[in-house]
């Protein structure tokens, strides 16, 4: 899909994989709007990167937030594509603890809210939005790349909220996929291996320490720079439509 002079929002655009994207995307040659909560760091990545970013504050579980982000994407072109990257705190808790008791539902409710019920609420807004441009090459309309993790198939003890966020957007994908069709949008998603992200707050060696060494192949984590690299492959191939990948290094969760 052309991208270049395009319009495009990136949630989570402030730092980790969303940041890459938001910078592949600009080097692709589009406009982009950086959608998070981190004001500060938004703001400095868009003067960084001048005229083809502005950043604007989002909640992607608040309508108007979100419809907000697409008035400052329209202001930039037409907006094409939408990367849902967003991410938060996530307390890893077991269903019971080792106390016998249960995990609070407030917990479980929080983490899918912002994992998957933000996701939708991205995609149904920019979905509406793209619905109503020309179509391109093939009818193509826009695109929405979600982001699920390997979590999401094998959920590693704790990980019962997240996994079953992401788990529901992988189960999202298609359906999406088939119900956008009409309109012309495609619906894809990425999931995630073990990414080193500022979110781990520790030097890059240090983690690749702990974590490097259970990737089967390269023997280290991913780079956020490589997600951004897949974002704009699946912009660019209009045939890649309701479906997940991986990109993980061949890694597979274990117990822990």
């Amino acid at each position: 899909m052309q991208i270049h002079g395009k319009s495009a929002i990136v949630t989570g655009g402030a730092g980790g994989l969303g940041e890459a994207t938001v910078r592949r995307l600009v080097a692709d040659g589009a406009k982009v709007v950086i959608a998070d909560l981190a004001k500060e760091k938004g703001l400095e990545l868009a003067e960084e990167l001048g005229g083809s970013a502005v950043f604007f504050e989002t909640d992607v579980l608040s309508e108007d937030s979100v419809l907000g982000a697409i008035a400052a994407a329209k202001e930039l072109g037409e907006l094409r594509v939408a990367v849902c990257a967003h991410g938060g705190p996530v307390a890893a808790q077991r269903v019971l603890g080792r106390d016998g008791s249960p995990m609070p539902q407030a917990l479980f409710d929080r983490t899918v809210a912002l994992y998957l019920s933000g996701t939708f609420n991205v995609l149904r807004l920019t979905a509406a939005a793209m619905a109503k441009n020309e179509p391109a090459d093939s009818g193509v309309r826009g695109l929405v790349v979600n982001t699920a993790s390997i979590a999401a198939y094998e959920g590693q003890v704790g990980q019962s909220d997240y996994s079953a966020a992401k788990g529901g957007v992988v189960g999202l994908t298609i359906v999406a996929a088939r119900d956008l069709a009409a309109v012309g949008i495609r619906v894809a998603t990425i999931a995630p291996g073990t990414f080193f992200t500022p979110a781990f707050q520790m030097p890059e060696e240090q983690a690749q320490e702990l974590w490097g060494s259970a990737v089967p192949f390269p023997k280290r984590m991913g780079r956020a720079d490589e997600y951004g690299d897949l974002v704009s492959f699946i912009v660019g191939n209009y045939y890649i439509n309701g479906e997940v990948i991986r990109i993980d290094g061949a890694q597979r969760f274990g117990l822990r």
